[in-house]
């Protein structure tokens, strides 16, 4: 006799009421995906390290021609709401304050990775490439390395390149940013 496991699939607005009530906490490291109420890793030194000097590096380079906007909620669609470490978004005057960014808003996605490059590499990505992100960074700590992911065409990105140290890369949405491996690594 088999037995079938139902899941209980939630909407972004299901899990905002779930948050409202004080089912989540600030605190909570969770995000939605597919549907499904994902438990993130812990947030180790170097990936900390790692977004935090990303964040400068942008902030200092982008000045006002895009919001940074780390480890923040993007609503990809009604099922899919995750928290990239960094994501540059288009200027909105309210700053995102009256409704989540979504896709079109979104310049570039960063995900860094230590115990989740594996998630992030095949859930993640994947969710970003079916939503019309344009582009993606993966930074794996692991390996040291930063893969990036552009021109997303029926779900699936077109474009993709692995860079160590010694190569360069720029946003698609800024290429005039010229940033080096060794930058961003840490």
């Amino acid at each position: 006799m088999s037995v079938q496991i139902e899941r209980r699939h939630f909407t972004v607005s299901e899990y905002h009421r779930m948050a409202t009530a004080g089912i989540f906490t600030e605190d909570d490291r969770v995000e939605l995906i597919d549907g499904e109420i994902i438990e993130m890793a812990p947030i180790g030194v170097r990936h900390a390290a790692c977004v935090a000097k990303l964040a400068e590096v942008f902030s200092r380079y982008l000045q006002s021609a895009a919001i940074i906007w780390v480890q923040n909620p993007v609503r990809l669609d009604e099922r899919s709401e995750p928290e990239p470490d960094i994501a540059l978004l288009r200027r909105r005057e309210d700053f995102y304050s009256q409704s989540a960014p979504t896709p079109e808003d979104v310049l570039l996605i960063v995900e860094v990775g230590d115990s989740s490059v594996e998630y992030d590499r095949k859930l993640k990505v994947p969710l970003y490439a079916r939503a019309g992100v344009v582009e993606v960074w993966l930074i794996d700590l692991t390996e040291s390395l930063i893969e990036v992911y552009a021109q997303p065409v029926s779900g699936a990105y077109q474009v993709f390149k692995r860079l160590k140290y010694g190569d360069a890369l720029a946003p698609q949405a800024f290429p005039d940013l010229h940033l080096e491996v060794a930058q961003i690594l840490v």
